[in-house]
């Protein structure tokens, strides 16, 4: 039996209210977490989880309120825990790239209000990438793969459907190259919509493209901050345009984006709605930080955004206890994070493994660093510069930022997205530990009445 709305909210404004409590940095090496009966320790090291005795705990907690970290790791020691270190000072070095991201248009038909990338040109001048460009991509991508690897192929603009033309050409070169070095190539595709064609849908089924449409809620709240150049509402012009997509996917998977401002309300009934549409997932992003500062959430929206996300979360719990499909992509990541013990220097491989590819040519760290210098990493000409690389990876490492390295949640978040951080600072913290806190406790509960659904 499902709760009914209000009964849901209640739960979750109460669950919230705990966890923001309890989420609160204690320890660099361990994070206690109740619920079910019992307690968890989560050692940060590996990220490991333990199911502790109500001896145990106090011991823990009482260590932890005097903040005494060496007999904290007496006590790891003394219960046959490793307290070798996962994860070192040492930062990755020249790590090949195995994804790309094409800024394939950098010009966009819409006039988003918060949008990073300036109305989609990237602070410069509206263009298109040419094939020549694409296709020196895509040789780069390829260029050291021996037979057996995978990679990715992103497009991305502004809005990547703008230049349609060389988005499909580059598809069927890569699939070309690849197919002579018995390399697989993956391919996604982040768009607003509003360009599709039926034949689109077509041609991603047929190549197996992720697609992510970027709506952000239902309706009036959507067209507020995704209206077109011309101020037109944009929501069910995209409702039209994404039907074959929906209707083909087989292949195919078609997910929702949600960026949330300090405007959005009820995620629940927006993540429900889209559900029901069809889409094979559903997820949910902050707006951090906005190109014009504009509808940026603060520390106090972050903390009613964290009660909506419990709230989403907590539909999720019944529905998979209920042997119920509910595709919560926030939820489904934390969820295999945790489940696998996820351990990263890094919140993700921007400059690493994965790097953009401006219209023009230039390899930055990822999409979002495209023609601005602190993530620049050389161009597809020339290859990465190995410099810029590496003096990025040595920078960025979580050991060398603060106050990650006092936080319990360092190697399940990794520091927090580089752009982010580097341009508004790190005033998500709470929100990110109070998430990993609420997904803990909810792994438990699912691990113990729906083990199935890891399987």
């Amino acid at each position: 039996m499902m709760l009914d709305h209000s009964s849901l909210y209640t739960i979750a404004t109460q669950l919230t209210s705990q966890i923001a409590r309890q989420s609160m940095p204690g320890s660099s090496q361990v994070h206690l977490v109740s619920g079910g009966g019992r307690t968890q320790l989560l050692v940060t090291n590996g990220s490991r989880l333990h199911k502790l005795g109500p001896e145990a705990e106090q011991r823990f907690r009482h260590l932890i309120a005097r903040k005494n970290e060496a007999a904290i790791r007496q006590e790891l020691v003394a219960m046959g825990i490793d307290t070798t270190p996962f994860i070192d000072d040492i930062p990755l070095k020249s790590p090949r790239v195995h994804a790309l991201s094409l800024a394939i248009a950098q010009k966009c038909n819409m006039g988003c209000t918060y949008c990073y990338a300036d109305q989609g040109d990237f602070g410069g001048p509206a263009k298109n990438m040419d094939m020549a460009t694409a296709r020196q991509s895509i040789d780069l991508l390829l260029k050291d793969c021996t037979p057996g690897d995978k990679v990715q192929v992103t497009f991305l603009g502004g809005e990547p459907l703008i230049n349609r033309k060389s988005l499909r050409e580059a598809t069927l070169y890569a699939l070309a190259v690849a197919a002579t070095k018995d390399v697989q190539v993956n391919f996604s595709l982040t768009t607003n919509g509003t360009l599709l064609k039926p034949d689109d849908a077509t041609f991603f089924e047929e190549h197996g493209f992720a697609v992510t449409i970027s709506l952000d809620g239902i309706g009036e709240q959507h067209d507020r901050q995704r209206p077109m150049k011309n101020g037109a509402g944009s929501y069910e012009r995209i409702l039209e345009k994404i039907q074959p997509l929906l209707t083909q996917q087989r292949q195919m998977q078609v997910s929702a984006r949600v960026t949330v401002t300090p405007a959005q309300q009820q995620l629940t009934d927006t993540l429900q709605a889209f559900i029901s549409m069809g889409f094979h997932s559903v997820g949910f992003s902050p707006l951090l930080r906005s190109s014009n500062g504009r509808d940026e959430m603060t520390r106090r929206d972050l903390e009613k955004m964290l009660e909506e996300m419990i709230a989403c979360g907590l539909l999720f719990e019944q529905h998979i206890i209920q042997g119920k499909r509910f595709p919560f992509l926030n939820m489904i990541n934390a969820l295999k994070e945790i489940a696998k013990g996820t351990h990263r220097p890094y919140p993700c491989g921007a400059g690493a493994g994965y790097m953009g590819v401006s219209a023009d040519g230039g390899l930055y760290a990822c999409h979002r660093f495209v023609n601005e210098t602190a993530g620049s990493m050389g161009n597809i000409y020339e290859g990465v510069d190995a410099d810029l690389q590496n003096n990025w990876l040595a920078s960025r490492h979580v050991h060398q930022q603060s106050p990650c390295n006092n936080c319990w949640a360092q190697y399940l978040c990794g520091g927090g997205c580089h752009h982010e951080v580097l341009e508004k600072g790190r005033h998500a913290c709470d929100y990110i530990r109070g998430w990993l806190h609420y997904t803990i406790q909810a792994h438990e509960r699912i691990n113990r009445m729906a083990p199935q659904w890891y399987q």
